[in-house]
């Protein structure tokens, strides 16, 4: 009987660095010997091909308006170190609706037994954070993904698309949803940078699993069409994936966040405006050395 894989869904707003993030743990936990697959769930269907060199795949819906009758397997395209990339793929823009591709890609999956068959250790979803929409909630929702991550800097929009995320968990908390695993504090250099992402944790009892810096090992690796793991396995960077994907492997319990509600979300962000402002002007008075 094949074993039953880990399933992971990791969101966060458009340009954040989710798919960056994702596709590093992939290939880290397929590095350390695993099978993994990652399911592209973003319209765009971009979420693989830093798996496969820079080269996209057809998504499934793409094969689906070639032909009525498809064989999922099809859709399934190996990557590095063996990872098997599926992308859900979206309408044209402006026609349709974009969380449909993966509401028939993941039923297409299923109905096939393509997880089964491959006998997975881990699923990981990449699924656009920053749009309200049925199918997009479809790994939170149906329960698919066990645990639920979220790719997030300090910046406000990704705090905002972050808590949207924690209110559709709290909403299906309680009718089998899945559940918070906690944060991936992406881009996170500064002090006040992760003060805010730790306050902000704090506040919607959240964890945060790994701490992420900007690095332009993460920018030269992907203008080449490669993950950090496989363009500088030696870096700094692909080390601190590597810790982040053994914390997510071997991640079992996770839970419903606290939300703020929009009102105590403007406030709290209200006050750290005028704390960053008070830094700088700090800053600005303090007397300079003299050469």
């Amino acid at each position: 009987m094949a074993r039953k894989p880990k399933q992971i869904a990791i969101y966060g707003k458009g340009g954040i660095g989710k798919s960056t993030t994702t596709s590093n743990i992939s290939a880290a936990l397929a590095e350390s010997g695993l099978k993994v697959m990652q399911f592209g769930c973003d319209p765009k269907a971009d979420s693989t091909n830093t798996l496969r060199g820079g080269e996209y795949i057809p998504s499934v819906l793409d094969l689906l308006a070639e032909k009525r009758r498809v064989n999922a397997h099809d859709a399934v395209f190996k990557g590095f170190a063996g990872i098997y990339c599926v992308e859900a793929g979206g309408p044209a823009p402006g026609v349709g609706c974009a969380g449909r591709g993966i509401i028939t890609a993941v039923e297409l999956l299923k109905q096939q037994r393509v997880f089964e068959d491959l006998d997975l250790d881990v699923v990981i979803y990449d699924v656009l954070g920053d749009v309200v929409c049925g199918g997009f909630a479809v790994p939170v929702r149906e329960g698919i993904a066990e645990h639920v991550f979220t790719v997030s800097s300090a910046d406000f929009m990704a705090i905002y698309a972050a808590n949207n995320l924690f209110r559709g968990i709290e909403k299906f908390s309680n009718s089998g949803g899945a559940l918070l695993g906690g944060i991936i504090a992406n881009s996170i250099n500064t002090d006040f940078q992760r003060e805010i992402i730790e306050d902000f944790a704090h506040r919607t009892s959240t964890p945060i699993v790994q701490y992420v810096p900007r690095s332009l090992t993460v920018t030269q690796a992907e203008l080449s069409g490669k993950t950090t793991i496989e363009a500088a396995p030696d870096s700094e960077q692909a080390d601190v994936y590597r810790a982040l994907a053994r914390t997510i492997a071997g991640h079992e319990v996770s839970k419903a966040p606290t939300p703020l509600s929009q009102t105590e979300l403007r406030e709290w962000s209200a006050r750290w405006a005028e704390h960053i402002v008070r830094l700088e002007r700090s800053e600005r008075a303090r007397p300079r050395a003299v050469a």
